[in-house]
């Protein structure tokens, strides 16, 4: 991503990462390519498998709907963090994604660089995961049963913090980077994000992992959601340690100051005892970031769901998918 020369400025280092930095870069996707059928159910068949995302091989899982006529609308799904060594394509996304599919939605849920079967790459404060899923949108129009025009995103967590890195890079212009086609998005699904402020995340987890992912898993000092190869330039490795202790920097990476770039409605859902556990994201930051959508006038709605924590369980988790499906078929299936 970065140029390789040991004389790189600190703005030359960290500008690629920076949400203006990530809209001017160049997308390398491709295919997606289905590896094996995994499951097949009245509703939907289960697909393994893998795209390209700048130089790496990304692994994932499709799940087509099993009726009506295709090419269906699609929804990606970002999962939130889970520690690697444990991690298994579809963890945190099955359940909605099944509850998609019986609702005549195709649904793909990425792994992300370094996640389930996916190469490892270097990914500082969610870049290379938010590329991974820029890519897959682009790839999109390779898969026939899928309608590339009605495309919707759903993020829990570390996936919803994802997500809106993605909205601020493919919203509000006509390409992405240097002639890369814009992928059409509709609508977007927040459920219990992490903070769109990225000196949020750093406070609450620390920094990313310098090292390897393996290493990076087993220790307790540092956020391993983002691991930072210690091969890159190290000119580049300074930048970071500065770069999340610069105000200025962080909002230059930070989705929250820069939702003008946002060009759809997005839902924000939250339960009001998530956060207790250090794992859990705070009410206050998906309020935070539903207050900064109604300064910046544009499209939000929130929605509160009383003594949930992290992950709904029982009627709010129905009352939370009934709500998504109904926005989803208001902005994505039933779309011009």
């Amino acid at each position: 991503m970065p140029a390789t020369t040991a004389t790189l400025t600190f703005s030359d280092a960290i500008h690629p990462y920076t949400i203006a930095g990530l809209r001017a870069r160049k997308f390398q996707s491709g295919d997606v390519e289905v590896l094996g059928v995994l499951d097949q159910t009245a509703d939907y068949t289960r697909y393994l498998i893998r795209y390209p995302s700048d130089g790496l091989d990304i692994t994932g899982i499709m799940q087509i709907h099993a009726q009506g006529q295709p090419p269906y609308p699609v929804i990606v799904m970002n999962h939130g963090f889970f520690a690697r060594t444990e991690y298994v394509a579809g963890d945190g996304t099955d359940r909605a994604a099944e509850f998609l599919n019986k609702h005549g939605y195709l649904t793909i849920a990425p792994d992300y660089r370094s996640w389930g079967q996916s190469d490892s790459g270097p990914s500082l404060f969610y870049s290379g995961l938010a590329i991974d899923v820029v890519n897959l949108l682009t790839a999109i129009p390779s898969i026939p049963e899928a309608d590339a025009s009605r495309v919707g995103i759903w993020g829990h967590s570390m996936g919803g913090g994802v997500t809106m890195k993605v909205l601020t890079i493919i919203g509000n212009n006509s390409s992405v980077g240097a002639g890369s086609p814009r992928p059409i998005v509709r609508a977007a699904v927040l459920y219990s994000t992490v903070s769109a402020d990225q000196g949020d995340v750093l406070t609450r987890w620390g920094l990313g992992c310098f090292g390897s992912v393996v290493e990076g898993e087993g220790r307790a000092d540092c956020n391993s959601s983002d691991v930072i190869p210690l091969d890159l330039p190290p000119a580049l490795l300074d930048a970071y340690y500065v770069a999340a202790n610069d105000p200025e920097t962080l909002y230059a990476i930070s989705p929250i100051y820069h939702l003008d770039l946002v060009t759809v409605p997005v839902q924000i859902h939250f339960g009001t005892r998530d956060g207790e556990e250090t794992s859990g994201t705070p009410p206050e930051w998906s309020k935070k970031l539903y207050q900064a959508f109604l300064d910046a006038d544009m499209p939000a709605k929130l929605f509160a769901y009383e003594g949930q924590r992290h992950s709904f369980i029982g009627d709010a988790w129905f009352r939370f998918m009934e709500e998504t499906v109904r926005f989803f078929d208001d902005n994505v299936k039933n779309a011009p």
